[in-house]
């Protein structure tokens, strides 16, 4: 049979799944192999180096740079209070002495006697890595942090905004191709992971940023109300950093497009379940896909089949996704597979795939515009 390789995104009510959870910098790691964590408990913590200030002290205290050294109340090393006294001068006779007091708290770092310059180190920043997945820690990483693991009901989206988030999942659209609105918007749905059907509009967002809602996830927007939400327009930059009051995903893409049914589905049957989720996304090489994890207990898991791991084939009878115009954002099944290269309407050759769409309708796809949905 033929078949070719392709990227997808996997859709699946029940996979096991593992998330690296690494601080940027060394530093400890409060948990060991074998425990049982919450998505919200902190596995790993470090401090961040804090700013440096420097101060030219021979020309703050007017002192040649070598007298420096024997001026300053604080030896390299120790710690300093903003608005401390970290230098006097001796004066004439123990009279009219000048001293400086500390602009910022931290530490100081050096002192030097040929340029007079002393360097003080800000109050290190606490830095703090959650488990994000509640699971089992099934790894330890000495200093840099750990791997956890748990049963899952695993979602990817294509496009998403702001990091990470928790909540319950709330159903805001009770049909797949709904509209999400402000009006769909309760005061209940803080701190909750609101789930639309088709395209969310930038007053909506507003409307949920008012609310307090942790996270949208819906089917698309259009790129100009992404824009008025971002301030900026996002090209093809790393998303996931922005500070923007809550966390989107986009499961179809952008502009009136509805969220597939069968992702609909599955998180309808998990409304009222906490979710974890991330919208962070990277287009180009290494990519990375926002996601959405619902925890699955012991019970669920034995009603429910594994999903096996995909294997990235496509294939006649697979379910893809087609990600360019003019079939942007539509779910067909592979029909054929044709071997031989096929002349595009814009005159290349390329390879293509037949994709039947559940109206019945067929078209021919290059190969490269269109993504399986894996799970």
């Amino acid at each position: 049979m033929a078949r070719a390789y392709t990227p997808g995104l996997m859709v699946s009510a029940l996979t096991r799944h593992r998330t690296r959870r690494l601080l940027p910098i060394a530093g400890d790691v409060l948990v060991k192999e074998g425990d049982a964590v919450q998505a919200r408990q902190i596995v790993a913590q470090t401090f961040i180096p804090g700013d440096i200030t420097p101060l030219n002290m021979a020309k703050l205290l007017s002192m040649p740079p070598g007298d420096v050294p024997e001026c300053m109340l604080k030896k390299v090393g120790e710690l300093v209070t903003r608005g401390e006294v970290l230098a006097r001068t001796k004066g004439i006779f123990g009279m009219m002495r000048a001293e400086y007091k500390s602009p910022i708290g931290g530490t100081l770092e050096t002192i030097s006697s040929v340029t007079g310059q002393v360097i003080l180190r800000g109050e290190p920043t606490p830095l703090q890595v959650a488990a994000y997945l509640p699971g089992l820690v099934v790894s330890v990483l000495p200093n840099e942090g750990c791997v956890i693991e748990a049963d899952v009901a695993f979602i990817q989206g294509i496009f998403g905004v702001g990091g990470e988030a928790f909540g319950r999942i709330r159903m805001a659209c009770r049909k797949h191709d709904q509209d999400l609105t402000p009006d769909l918007f309760q005061p209940d749905m803080r701190d909750a992971v609101v789930v639309g059907g088709a395209r969310v509009t930038h007053e909506a967002i507003l409307k949920a940023k008012a609310v307090g809602t942790a996270a949208i996830v819906t089917g698309g927007i259009d790129d100009e109300d992404l824009e008025k939400f971002l301030g900026y327009n996002v090209g093809v930059a790393i998303t996931g950093s922005e500070q923007v009051g809550l966390t989107l995903i986009l499961t179809e893409g952008f502009g009136e497009i509805a969220m597939a049914e069968r992702t609909f589905t599955l998180l309808t049957a998990h409304e009222g379940r906490e979710a974890s989720v991330n919208g962070a996304t990277q287009i180009r090489a290494g990519v990375m896909r926002p996601e959405i994890l619902i925890p699955r207990t012991g019970a669920e898991q034995s009603a429910t089949a594994f999903a096996p791991p995909g294997s990235g084939y496509l294939e006649v009878g697979v379910p893809v996704r087609v990600i360019r115009d003019p079939y942007f954002g539509r779910l067909g099944a592979v029909s054929a597979l044709p071997s031989e290269p096929a002349v595009l309407a814009s005159g290349s050759r390329a390879r293509v795939v037949e994709v039947k769409f559940a109206s019945g309708e067929s078209a021919i796809i290059p190969r490269a515009n269109v993504e399986l949905i894996e799970g």
